[in-house]
């Protein structure tokens, strides 16, 4: 049974995108030539804008929902739409640009990028922002794996750690910068700039790649013995299961008849995906990969750091706004200190990869991204956006001993068939660990936030003198602020309540810090235990 599918391409298909079989090679296309980095450089900056455009639209979705008319559940759907749209694109790239060609299918998504941003600018209702989102998030998705395969594609191998360090940028820079960007557009000119900021840059992308990737026919072959089972299979299972994970905490999970379908829906044909994957000799994703031990591993330590990089960008805005009350700009301004510092960082990893061992550094970056949980772990209600640069920085300096290493030491052991496979599912598991993250962090707040509540409701009895006391000086401080004395006891009252509350979820952020911070230390065990490559090995 043939390991190659119809979404993958041999190296002589992979070579016809470079340089064609001519008698005479047009020059200029060859691996690491000067179009191969411009297309490169196209392809990180237009995974860029489909990552920042995930985060965006976070700091300013009051004002969007304001101006459609949407209440706070409805308006989460406008991100859940980005999110389900991309889950779905990322699996059907390698095969859309195995029939059209790499340049013409990045070509005809970052153009359909573009109108779906504007379009979303225009959006009149809800139903139509939501519409475009989705749209928008489908064409982002094509971006990213295709960004990853370039630089396996069109780099020689002395210089994919440079284009893994680009990568890193736009894995974990953008979505750092994405709230501080996006409220300081909003809080400038309007949310509408959140989209039209997409348009100059996506316009340059078209003109990066037309020029450094070598045009080739459609493959109309291809395109019509597609895996079409699988591509439904895939888009229901997937979509379904990444709805229940963005909406489940919010609608109480299987206390929702939503999501108990959405549930039933999305294992029924995510088991039939995998069935028909296996079986099909030209499947739409070499699931097989996930048999060689060495790649299984990559993918777990994969699947950990998108749990921690989307559970941090979700965990500090809550935090800081629902403890401390900060506004979208005042969270931007300490969550870009994530995003910064690695930039002092990132060009000094691909010269560190020439003299150690590439799974020594990504053990270390992931021991320093649990460090950083770990110092987040012991917050009180001092504890605001000052005391969390500290943990913040060291988060940022261990991002990229991971981001670097991580990608080549996943496809080491690959095989330049199988590229394209590989790129696929490393990107549908990163965002899966974001999604599985981001709903374990939510549900783990909320749950553990009523446990520490009841547990001080109960120890309230134990020290009555203490509130009592704590009760008559409050409520004295309110009748000298003009309050009758009824009125002041009862906003005292109040404010016992809404101080134990506050309490008790910093006592949850803490748990859940401490409790990822163990996670990570999974994927430090995980890349230790990947298999050095032998000294012989492409």
């Amino acid at each position: 049974m043939s390991s190659v599918s119809v979404a993958q391409e041999s190296p002589a298909e992979i070579a016809e995108q470079v340089v064609p079989p001519q008698a005479t090679k047009p020059q200029g296309y060859e691996r690491g030539s000067f179009r191969s980095w411009v297309a490169v450089f196209a392809g990180l900056l237009g995974a860029f804008m489909a990552i920042l455009d995930i985060q965006i639209t976070n700091a300013s979705m009051k004002e969007i929902q304001g101006s459609l008319g949407a209440t706070l559940e409805e308006g989460s759907w406008i991100a859940t739409a980005y999110l389900v749209a991309e889950m779905i694109a990322i699996p059907l790239s390698g095969w859309l640009s195995h029939g059209l060609s790499v340049r013409r299918y990045l070509l005809w998504t970052t153009a359909a990028f573009i109108l779906a941003s504007f379009l979303c600018s225009l959006a009149w209702n809800l139903e139509a922002m939501i519409a475009f989102r989705a749209l928008q998030g489908f064409f982002g998705g094509a971006l990213i794996p295709l960004a990853f395969r370039l630089i396996l594609e069109l780099l020689p191998e002395e210089k994919r750690a440079t284009g893994m360090a680009l990568f890193g940028v736009t894995a974990t820079f953008a979505p750092s910068i994405g709230p501080t960007l996006g409220g300081w557009l909003t809080e400038q000119f309007s949310w509408h700039y959140l989209f039209y900021i997409n348009i100059p840059p996506g316009l340059l992308v078209m003109a990066m790649l037309a020029y450094g990737l070598r045009s080739r026919p459609i493959d109309w072959d291809k395109l019509k013995n597609a895996d079409y089972s699988g591509i439904v299979t895939m888009a229901l299972g997937m979509g379904c299961l990444e709805v229940v994970l963005e909406e489940g905490n919010r609608k109480d999970w299987f206390g929702s008849e939503l999501i108990q379908h959405l549930t039933i829906i999305a294992v029924i044909n995510i088991a039939l995906f995998v069935f028909i994957q296996l079986r099909k000799s030209s499947p739409l994703v070499n699931l097989r990969l996930l048999g060689q031990r060495d790649f299984a591993l990559s993918t777990l330590a994969y699947f950990l750091l998108g749990m921690a990089l989307f559970s941090a960008i979700y965990m500090i805005p809550l935090y800081l706004s629902q403890i401390h009350d900060y506004s979208p700009l005042e969270i931007g301004e300490v969550i870009m200190w994530m995003g910064f510092p690695q930039l002092l960082v990132l060009p000094l990893v691909p010269r560190l990869l020439q003299r150690f061992d590439g799974r020594y550094l990504a053990a270390f970056g992931f021991s320093m991204f649990a460090l950083s949980y770990y110092m987040n772990s012991h917050m009180t209600l001092d504890f605001a956006g000052d005391q969390m640069i500290a943990a913040q920085i060291v988060r940022a300096l261990g991002q990229p001993f991971i981001l670097v290493p991580i990608g080549i030491i996943a496809t080491m052991h690959i095989s330049a068939q199988q590229t394209p496979s590989a790129s696929t599912v490393l990107n549908v598991i990163r965002n899966l660990g974001g999604a599985f993250g981001i709903a374990l962090v939510a549900t783990l707040i909320d749950n553990q936030s009523r446990t520490h509540l009841a547990e001080m409701k109960q120890t309230v009895a134990a020290v009555s003198g203490q509130a009592y006391q704590y009760l008559q000086q409050t409520s004295q401080l309110f009748v000298q602020a003009g309050s009758d004395p009824v009125t002041a006891q009862a906003q005292a009252k109040a404010m016992l309540v809404k101080t134990m509350t506050q309490q008790a979820y910093i006592q949850a952020y803490n748990d859940v810090f401490l409790s990822i911070s163990v996670l990570l230390m999974l994927a430090v065990v995980a890349v230790l235990m990947i298999r050095k490559p032998k000294p012989d090995a492409a």
